[in-house]
């Protein structure tokens, strides 16, 4: 980034935050999905019932507590790289 003046900077942070919000979003939305689709089965009432908030609850603290975990272990996986070890270094 160095070789860009100012405003290419600043277009190309503008590309990177829409590409983020991007995928930020279409996380959500697979989340969203997926909770409704595993935990809303009962469409006779217009509330959630108990289970179904109990379910929706366990299903995006699991999402949320696995996609950490992913995070930390690509953390983990990166810093190793960075260090020489290889992709897998570490985990043996």
């Amino acid at each position: 980034m160095d070789g860009l003046t100012a405003a290419e900077q600043r277009e190309f942070q503008a590309v990177v935050e829409k590409r983020q919000m991007k995928d930020f979003m279409a996380l959500y939305s697979n989340l969203v999905q997926r909770c409704f689709d595993d935990c809303i089965n009962d469409f006779t009432s217009k509330t959630i019932s108990a289970k179904e908030n109990g379910c929706i609850s366990k299903c995006v603290d699991k999402w949320l507590k696995s996609s950490e975990r992913m995070g930390q272990r690509f953390a983990e996986q990166n810093a190793a790289m960075m260090q020489g070890g290889g992709p897998l270094a570490g985990t043996r």
